[in-house]
């Protein structure tokens, strides 16, 4: 990915993905994107990057050796630093809904952040509120108090978030709505489609927000609009 797309992909949100995604493929029915509702420790951030993978568990203390678990999460930091980037960590919790083990607070936050990863995108738990990395938003299922017995099992895989399967490598697109993987088919085409999106919206936005509004010119807008849109 060139830094002039990177750029743009940081400067909209995530529904503006989606529907520029429609636009590339010239349909509907995309639906590689997250459902229900997510929370972001930024409002305002935006999460661009390719997948690095794991899994983690807190609800009880790992079986396996602790000779184990050391070199398997001495493994995830190491792929979570050389990982290409622009990277974005996505971890699946399989406590899932039950999680309790918030694995995303200040130091892990500033760690991935240190490695200049851009987010993480998680179906688990989140905390540290205050004292979270600065621009290092992470997309999280929940927010609690505890690390519980939190520890890595899996890492490379694909994972599942929201509903959302991700694999390592792939485009992730993630803000306050959700998240969204780009399909590595129209990555090429997506900027010309967000440019196309936005200006086909004008033509009902612009009317609309002009003083005089009313159901005449919203008919109006909307024809062309529709033209616009086949």
């Amino acid at each position: 990915m060139d830094d002039t797309l990177l750029t743009l992909l940081r400067s909209v949100d995530t529904p503006t993905v989606c529907n520029a995604i429609e636009v590339a493929q010239g349909k509907r029915g995309f639906d590689d994107f997250t459902r229900g509702t997510m929370l972001s420790s930024d409002p305002e951030g935006v999460v661009v990057g390719y997948a690095v993978t794991a899994k983690i568990s807190a609800l009880a203390p790992p079986t396996e050796p602790a000779e184990v678990i050391r070199t398997r999460r001495m493994a995830y930091y190491k792929a979570m630093a050389e990982g290409p980037k622009p990277s974005v960590v996505v971890v699946e919790d399989v406590d899932f809904p039950e999680c309790i083990g918030a694995y995303w607070g200040e130091v892990n936050t500033t760690v991935h952040k240190g490695f200049g990863m851009s987010g993480a995108l998680t179906n688990g738990v989140m905390r540290d509120l205050g004292d979270l990395a600065p621009d290092f938003p992470v997309i999280a299922g929940s927010i609690g108090p505890s690390h519980g017995f939190v520890h890595v099992t899996e890492l490379g895989t694909p994972v599942t978030i929201f509903g959302l399967t991700v694999a390592q490598g792939d485009l992730v697109h993630a803000d306050r709505h959700g998240a969204v993987v780009i399909p590595a088919e129209i990555v090429d085409e997506i900027a010309a489609a967000i440019d196309k999106m936005q200006r086909t919206e004008h033509l009902v936005l612009g009317p609309a927000r002009e003083p005089g509004f009313d159901f005449a010119r919203f008919e109006a807008a909307w024809t062309a609009f529709e033209k616009a849109r086949t």
